[in-house]
Parts: structure tokens; sequence; C-alpha cells
């Protein structure tokens, strides 16, 4: 595939999508700069762990705004950020002229920001615009960013479209990505930045993130513990495998907006499997390849949850994109992972 930008900004490089995308990019030789403030809202060592995979030492990624390049791809450098820096994310944009930026950073978790509000208003809403300001003023060629399934709350129609109205969220997680949406409409109609957003649903694999279900699961069968299953298992989700997730940015990054001139250049896309399995199936296939059988706690439905997910996927797929990776194949390498990492960290 080939890319029509020279320097890309990554953020969040040091979480799970951005770690990976990050991963591609360099591979496929494009210039990329990742960011990532290393927040601690899970073990930090993971991340450092994404990091060095990537080439970086943990004593230059622990430095604030230090630029460290990469020991093992010379076109990829980490700088440790900020997103609501108001003084040094403009001057890493007029330092390093970026062409394009795909902006992962973000607080995540539905659960956590029941608890701690303030952390997604910050980096989720005040970061978000402060790197729209950023891309308005150095004449970024597309901002592509992660948006969230959770957008649509409790939608009872099946499977989520693009289309569907998205004005009830359930979670103030789902709200700072909803108004992540609204923001970048807002500077694509005004100043003509082509913005791209991605809907992600429950994305897994290797180097997930360890407050998600597969590798609280996983590690809970490993340790004879007992996984908490929400209502009562009575749940599904689209889950989708890091490798097709990857895919999908990369098509959307090379496929910016177009406008007639009546329309903003923005467009908001799903990006999931579009085959979304039960909960007690996704546990039965863990099962299966950990080789034991979990115990299990059953519970009612949580707040900010919602009973099901699942992506329409025809717009983005008409683009080019494919979720290729069945469940079964995916749990295997993301075993296969949790295997070998627990023996190596």
């Amino acid at each position: 595939m080939s890319f029509q930008y020279r320097k890309i900004l990554v953020t969040g490089a040091a979480g799970f999508i951005g770690f990976h995308v990050c991963k591609s990019l360099a591979e496929r030789g494009i210039d990329v700069v990742g960011i990532d403030n290393i927040n601690d809202y899970y073990d930090i060592n993971l991340k450092f762990a994404r990091l060095n995979e990537l080439g970086i030492d943990r004593l230059s990624a622990e430095r604030f705004h230090f630029s460290a390049p990469s020991s093992k791809f010379p076109n990829f450098k980490f700088i440790r950020m900020n997103l609501e820096d108001r003084e040094q994310l403009p001057v890493l944009f007029e330092n390093e002229s970026f062409d394009a930026v795909i902006n992962l950073a973000a607080q995540a978790g539905v659960r956590y920001s029941l608890e701690n509000p303030m952390a997604y208003v910050d980096s989720n809403v005040v970061g978000f615009v402060n790197l729209l300001e950023c891309c308005r003023h150095n004449k970024i060629a597309h901002l592509v960013y992660a948006s969230s399934s959770s957008v649509y709350g409790e939608n009872g129609k099946v499977p989520f479209s693009e289309d569907d109205r998205v004005d009830y969220p359930v979670s103030l997680y789902a709200a700072t990505k909803k108004t992540n949406e609204l923001m970048a409409h807002t500077y694509s109609h005004l100043y003509q930045i082509p913005t791209s957003g991605l809907r992600f649903f429950t994305v897994y694999g290797p180097w997930g993130r360890p407050d998600m279900a597969p590798i609280l699961f996983a590690s809970a069968i490993d340790e004879d513990r007992a996984i908490k299953v929400f209502n009562n298992g009575d749940m599904s989700r689209d889950f989708t495998f890091i490798e097709d997730i990857v895919q999908g940015i990369i098509i959307t990054l090379n496929n910016p907006p177009k406008t007639d001139n009546k329309q903003p250049l923005y467009q908001v896309f799903n990006i999931g499997n579009g085959s979304p399995i039960s909960l007690m199936q996704f546990i039965e296939t863990l099962e299966a390849n950990l080789g034991k059988e979990a115990q299990k706690e059953m519970l009612p439905m949580q707040p900010g949850d919602v009973p099901r997910t699942w992506a329409d996927t025809v717009h983005l797929r008409a683009l080019g994109y494919e979720s290729k990776t069945a469940v079964d194949a995916g749990v295997k390498k993301f075993v296969d992972w949790y295997t070998w990492f627990k023996t190596h960290s």
C-alpha cells in the first residue's frame, strides 16, 4: 500500500492500539513520531514493554519532552508528552512538520469514568481540542482519531450504523468520544481540516490492555481466580482482532474525506468485526486455549455498560477494509502472547 504522507504523528504510542499502529507504519518505512504521557491508569511496565518492542529504552522514554530515537527503526522516535500541554504540543508540531496525525491517545475505560471523570475531560476533551488547534495552525492534511462504539449507548437497533442517532451516551467516556466527533466536525467545517473518526468495537489481541476482559479473564483463569461475568453473562460483543484494526486505520488514513463544497471534510466509520459473539462463547474459547475451566462470579449489569455491540462496517469495507480474523484464531494468538509475556516480564 502506497502512502501519500511523508511524516505521521501517532498519539497514544505506548497504548495498545497506538503501539501496533506505530510498529506497522515503521515497518513500512514511514517516518513516525509517537507521543504518550504514560499515565498510570494501568501498569506502566506494560507500556514501557511495548515501547521496548519499538526500540525505545525505558530511561529515554521516562523523560518528558525528550526525543528518544528507536534502536530498531531509524524512522521512528518517541517523545513523552501530554496532549493537554498547550506549550509543548504546538512546539512539537512546528519542529516536526507532520503531514498527518493519528490520534489514539485517550483516557480509556467505561467503568473508570464513573470514579475519575476529570481525567476524561482533561485527556479526551481538553487534549483533543489542543490537538485540533495544532492541526489547524500547521496545515495537517488528515487527522484520523479514535472514537468508540460506546457512542451508540443502549441502541436497540442492530447492527449499529453510522447513520444511527448517538445522542444518548450512558457513560462519561462515551460522552467525551461523542464530543470528539462534534469538535472534529466543527474544525472540518470552519477550517477545512480533513478529519476521520473511527468507532472502535472491542479490540483485543497481543499487548492488549490489562483492564479489558481478555487479559482480566486470562489471568484469572490462569491463576485459579474467579472471573467477573456481568449481566449474568447475557452480553455480546463485536470482538475485533488488533491486526484487522490496524489495517482499517491505515486504509482510513489513505482515504481522507472528500467534499463537493457543500459538506465539510469530515467522516466517521465503524471499525469492527461485524460478527458479534456472546460473552460466554468468548470465555469458552479462552478456556479451550488455556486448557482450564473458569470459575465464574455472575454479577448484574454495571452502570455505563451496554448489553451488546455489533458493527455495520459497510462504509469502511467500501474503502477496502476487511476483518479477516475469526475469534478462534484471534484468541489463540492472544493466549500465545499472554503465555510468552507472562514468562518474559
